[in-house]
């Protein structure tokens, strides 16, 4: 495994990242496709012992448990001093007030919890989820600065928002000398590409590295276009995968998805390498966040750093896409009502 560094910073990743809200108690998370400790355990395991040191999380990831599982693996199978732990916070974790949301009282509230779940006295990447508008952003800044100067936390990030409000959040950092996001992590592969026009300029610029969700857009660049909706996670996301790639995309994506499938032919390698080697010839990337179920799938990930796309394979990738409405602004609601319909009697 070949590390680079994270943005600007001299912290050390691995290009291929684990992305570890696959891991959680089923009953506390999705009963479909999240997997249990003892299930999540050899994974991480695997993980490790391949090269990947970067691993993402959330505190809203199974209400905790991915928290839980992950710090107790990485204190069993791993040198913590060598691995990157990044989690979250944001969505709602508790009924009633003070619950959800980037005030000061939920991130000194939040960076705690997380510690205990993880087991360890620091998040090597602490990120905010989403953005919380009914928080003003000095506010939320000036508290994330706290926690890095109290030694809780090494680096910021932040995740999906529009790009004008990431850089009035850089503005009002360095205006105030507070310590600065360095990662963002988007929604970006060859069926999401709307990152291109502003945020994706506006990191290169500002020398902040990308972390990608979804970089097999649930499952549906690593299979063909009559299984596009085959996988666990894609076949139940509803509205909110349709929201992300909508049907009325449907030619453009199945000619993208024909795409994948012909440059992997091409290849002798899986529809998931094109993919991922795609993703690793963008400059912004630093790693995609790989929801791995299997050992085979960290494999996979782990040889598409070995891919070279062609100049005509990316042509013939990338020709058939068509732009696609901006959903940055409007993906947390429809998230949120996925999971309002997933968990009976959360008050969101």
């Amino acid at each position: 495994m070949e590390y680079i560094k994270l943005g600007t910073t001299g912290l050390d990743v691995s290009p291929v990242a684990i992305g570890a809200m696959t891991y959680g108690q089923p009953e506390r998370g999705h009963p479909v496709w999240s997997k249990a400790e003892d299930e999540a355990r050899p994974l991480i395991r695997h993980a490790l012992e391949v090269g990947i040191n970067f691993f993402d999380t959330a505190n809203f990831y199974s209400y905790g448990s991915s928290e839980e599982i992950l710090g107790r693996a990485l204190r069993d199978f791993a040198d913590r001093d060598a691995v990157v732990v990044a989690t979250k916070l944001r969505h709602p974790m508790r009924l009633g007030p003070n619950g959800r949301g980037l005030s000061r009282k939920e991130v000194m509230t939040e960076v705690d919890h997380s510690l205990r779940r993880l087991g360890t006295d620091h998040i090597d990447l602490y990120q905010i989820h989403r953005n919380d508008h009914a928080t003003p952003w000095e506010e939320t800044l000036e508290a994330l600065h706290d926690v890095v100067k109290a030694g809780k936390v090494r680096y910021l990030g932040a995740s999906s928002m529009h790009a004008w409000e990431f850089a009035k959040a850089l503005h009002l950092q360095e205006r105030h000398g507070w310590a600065r996001f360095v990662s963002m992590q988007d929604h970006y592969n060859l069926l999401a590409r709307e990152e291109e026009r502003e945020m994706i300029p506006l990191c290169l610029d500002e020398g902040v590295g990308t972390v990608v969700w979804s970089p097999l857009a649930r499952g549906r660049l690593a299979r063909s276009w009559d299984d596009a909706r085959a996988g666990k996670r894609s076949a139940t996301d509803g509205a909110y995968a349709d929201q992300l790639y909508s049907p009325a995309e449907e030619a453009s994506n199945r000619a993208i998805v024909d795409a994948v499938g012909r440059v992997a032919e091409a290849h002798g390698v899986s529809r998931a390498q094109v993919a991922l080697a795609w993703l690793r010839r963008q400059p912004v990337v630093a790693a995609p966040l790989v929801g791995a179920g299997s050992p085979a799938q960290i494999d996979d990930a782990v040889a598409s750093l070995d891919l070279e796309l062609t100049d005509d394979d990316v042509r013939a990738l990338e020709t058939p896409y068509t732009p696609r409405y901006d959903l940055q602004g409007i993906s947390d609601e429809a998230e949120m009502e996925a999971i309002r319909r997933r968990v009976p009697g959360m008050a969101l």
